[in-house]
């Protein structure tokens, strides 16, 4: 019986004969239908960025016209009249700043007869510190005004721009004159709109028999702003490749060529809102006499520094 159960059962090798025995063509794996699929195509990467390069360039341009970044700018008016020779002293001195983003534009002019420590020289009027550098060494004018400006009012000044008052004839009449809007009386002239040519802009600008030099800071600072609103009207754009020939001629700066768009842009917002123009006033001030006999003002930095933390931030 158990002889017999042995011969029933498989033979060693059974398995492996029987695969042997089936062909090879017989043996399918399992697909599946692919025939519907579409064929694979690489990413168009160099499109995508093609797409892509328009909102960089537009988001490099907002950066550029709003960028929260504060431009402060000395402005100089040197009175190089030929009785002092050919380096004048400063008789204008303006503190500007420029926020874009706000938009914000404020100008704080400074008295001519400020006493104040000039770097390397001492306690002098504001006003010498360009002429001491210049009479030294041409060209080192502005930087000492703007170290004297950073030392005393702790105010960084990167860029300045020096304009040779006697030039302001040329530049007013380039846009066909300049309109002033006077609040008060103020150089001779009523309250109200006046139209003066390039003679009558730099005569308001300088009249010195009948005002002091307070009012003559304000004085600067309403022809600024009327030339600057003049030559950002749309009607005088004509006038503009004049004006800036003319500017070039009478203007000493150091702002580089990239600045200029973006800071006239941000002027031309500001004077829709207003510019903020301030001086150090009076009572900001203390008039006294120098050892030498010069009748010169002393800062009251108590009341000078909320004016300027409020105009600069610092």
């Amino acid at each position: 019986m158990i002889l017999h159960l042995k011969s029933c059962l498989p033979k060693p090798g059974f398995i492996m004969d029987l695969y042997n025995c089936i062909p090879m063509s017989e043996i399918t794996r399992p697909t599946r239908r692919v025939d519907h699929l579409q064929p694979a195509h690489a990413i168009p990467v160099r499109r995508r960025m093609i797409r892509r390069w328009p909102l960089i360039l537009l988001a490099l341009v907002l950066f550029y016209f709003f960028a929260p970044l504060r431009t402060n700018i000395l402005l100089l008016g040197t009175d190089d009249a030929p009785e002092r020779g050919s380096v004048g002293r400063t008789d204008t001195i303006i503190l500007t700043t420029i926020v874009p983003l706000k938009p914000y534009v404020g100008m704080l002019s400074v008295p001519r007869d400020l006493w104040v420590t000039i770097p390397n020289v001492g306690e002098q009027r504001i006003n010498t510190a360009y002429f001491f550098a210049e009479s030294n060494e041409s060209g080192t004018g502005p930087r000492a005004a703007m170290q004297t400006i950073r030392q005393n009012f702790g105010v960084p000044v990167r860029y300045y721009a020096v304009i040779h008052m006697s030039g302001v004839v040329s530049v007013v009449d380039a846009l066909g004159g300049v309109d002033l809007q006077l609040a008060s009386p103020m150089s001779g002239l009523p309250a109200g709109v006046h139209h003066l040519d390039g003679l009558a802009a730099l005569a308001f600008v300088r009249e010195r028999s009948s005002s002091d030099d307070f009012s003559r800071m304000v004085r600067a600072q309403v022809l600024l702003s009327a030339l600057f609103s003049r030559a950002l009207q749309p009607a005088h754009w004509t006038s503009l490749p004049r004006f800036v020939f003319s500017l070039a001629n009478v203007i000493d700066t150091n702002i580089p060529i990239w600045q200029w768009p973006r800071l006239l842009f941000a002027l031309s917002r500001a004077l829709l809102f207003g510019i903020d123009s301030q001086t150090i006033r009076r009572e900001m001030v203390q008039p006294f006499q120098t050892s030498q006999g010069a009748q010169v003002l002393a800062p009251n930095w108590d009341l000078i520094n909320p004016l300027l933390v409020e105009m600069f931030g610092r």
